[in-house]
């Protein structure tokens, strides 16, 4: 399945913006010793003692430049003491240059506020505001000192006061901004793990289902699938592979009918190889009203004909036990008559051949009765997984026990994929091959290969004067599910006949009841199994049975 899955925000990271604050720390301390050396600010930059603030500028720049070396080379993430110690150093290298160029009133000091703006956003609680304690001290005693020993200046006093409470103010509300962002980072990752999560739900759910979807742009172009499409349509689709629905011809003629507003909902029928498969596709728009995505559910059909076989074996089972008691009666009265009239001496030999004609026809209306029966009575399947290799074996060997009629029965058995060279498979007891398992209610099962291998046998006799028979077994690499072959060499069934070869009643002998095929289509069908007749390559006549898989049927 084609999809893209969110992607997690980062975790809140202080090393983004200590990246960020020692660009502008660097650029800050470039800046002033650049300024103090063209002389463009003299009477603020250094008034008081130019030789302080040369060596603090190029001491302060020297440290900043080899932080920002080493965040280059590596990925610098300190621990909160080595952040306090930096921002620490930031303000010490500050006040020393505010006390250099004349104090509070030179406005330098307040770049401190940007220090402890960083160390609000980057530090714990109690360290931030330790640092604009520090700040606090380092600015009202620089304005003390100068009140006191040099200018006797109030404005001095009054702008460091000033400068000290702006520090605590700005600490505070870094603080409560950075619990906020930090708040909004933890709910927005949250937020995108769960989302992540419900997506990655949505697609093994959507991976999983039985149900086909696809997902169609403007340009019918499938931009979304899961593997039950790809299974329905019959492909093994290739990475980086483009599909277009037009490679699927009777699904783009739904498609199309759908478009021009038709309420064509019957199955297609899709055909490839010895694959068949039947669906029915329903299409809706992404978007309510829109006329872009669209969005097709594939429906294998199999399963909706099981329900719907179950409810029509149940009414046939109530009509049938009605009219078997009813024709029985009569059939029986007639039967009866006819044994005695077969035991009269005074029978004429012409009309021993009309006896026998009754007698047949009755026998015949019987077995057709007896079919219907065993039909409408079916139990519900009790399906189970079944290992072909095991199984097909052993049923051979009891069917082989069960037909001693004076004849030599010869049953080859073959394995073989679909697309695969075919290859003679022995069976043993010390096979170690893996399971060829598939899914299907054994005593059914049972039931339909001995139909099948009667009707085969029938027609090879005469026509290779022995009974012989070939059961091929393996799996359909493109529906990835077991199948059966029961291959006979007799004439086979004409194009015309074997369009009407599963119907009830329908024979081509006057001996047969019809009912045969038309049983073992219901119990594949109850058993989500499809039956189909087509030859082999060579032209040989073949029964096809596609099972379900094991981890699909239910």
């Amino acid at each position: 399945m084609t999809s893209t899955l969110l992607h997690n925000p980062r975790s809140y990271d202080p090393y983004d913006l200590l990246r960020i604050y020692t660009y502008y720390r660097t650029l800050l301390g470039s800046v002033l010793l650049l300024m103090f050396h063209i002389e463009f600010a003299p009477k603020v930059l250094g008034n008081d003692n130019p030789v302080l603030f040369w060596y603090t500028s190029i001491a302060y720049t020297a440290v900043n430049f080899m932080t920002l070396i080493v965040m280059w080379r590596l990925k610098y993430s300190p621990s909160q003491r080595k952040l306090f110690g930096s921002l620490l150093i930031d303000v010490v290298a500050i006040g020393l240059l505010m006390h250099a160029s004349g104090g509070a009133v030179s406005g330098l000091g307040y770049l401190l506020l940007v220090s402890i703006a960083a160390g609000g956003i980057m530090l714990r609680e109690r360290i931030s505001f330790f640092l604009a304690a520090i700040t606090t001290i380092v600015v009202i005693g620089e304005g003390g000192f100068r009140f006191l020993i040099l200018t006797q200046d109030n404005k001095a006093l009054f702008a460091s006061g000033t400068l000290g409470a702006l520090a605590f103010l700005t600490a505070l509300l870094f603080q409560h901004l950075t619990k906020k962002i930090r708040l909004s980072y933890a709910e927005a990752e949250a937020q995108a793990l769960h989302a992540a999560h419900l997506q990655k739900l949505a697609q093994l759910i959507v991976e999983r289902m039985r149900t086909g979807i696809l997902v169609l742009n403007k340009n019918t172009e499938i931009e979304l699938y899961n593997q039950a499409a790809l299974k329905l349509l019959g492909v093994a689709n290739e990475p980086g592979e483009t599909l277009r629905l037009n490679r699927f011809p009777e699904l783009y003629k739904k498609y199309q009918s759908w478009q021009r507003h038709s309420s064509d909902h019957s199955p297609f029928l899709k055909i490839d190889g010895d694959t068949i498969t039947e669906a029915k596709a329903n299409f809706a728009y992404l978007e309510h009203g829109s006329s872009g995505d669209v969005l097709i559910f594939l429906e294998d059909v199999r399963s909706l004909n099981q329900q719907a076989q179950q409810l029509k074996l149940a009414s046939l089972g109530r009509l049938t036990a009605s009219i078997a008691h009813e024709i029985r009666n009569p059939l029986g009265a007639i039967s009866h008559a006819s044994q005695l009239l077969g035991e009269s001496d005074a029978l004429p030999a012409s009309d021993q051949r009309l006896l026998d004609i009754i007698n047949n026809h009755s026998k015949r209306v019987n077995q057709i009765i007896e079919n219907i029966l065993q039909l409408s009575r079916r139990r519900a399947t009790k399906q189970a997984p079944i290992d072909l290799r095991q199984w097909i074996p052993a049923f051979i060997t009891d069917y082989k026990t069960s037909k001693s009629n004076g004849y030599q029965l010869n049953i080859q058995l073959q394995e073989k994929n679909l697309g695969e060279a075919a290859s003679d498979f022995i069976y043993d007891d010390n096979n170690n091959a893996t399971n060829l398992e598939a899914k299907f209610d054994t005593s059914q099962l049972q039931q339909v290969l001995t139909n099948l291998c009667d009707n085969g046998i029938r027609y090879s006799i005469p026509a290779e004067g022995r009974a012989h028979l070939r059961i091929e077994i393996g799996v359909d690499i493109t529906q990835q599910q077991p199948y059966i072959r029961i291959i006979d060499f007799g004439p086979g069934i004409s194009a015309d006949n074997s369009k009407h070869l599963f119907e009830p009643f329908f024979t081509t002998e006057n001996t047969g009841s019809g009912l045969g095929l038309y049983i073992c289509k219901e119990l594949c069908e109850a058993n989500q199994a499809i039956i189909s007749y087509k030859r082999t390559d060579k032209g040989e006549s073949c029964f096809h049975l596609q099972l379900a898989h094991p981890e699909k049927a239910s």
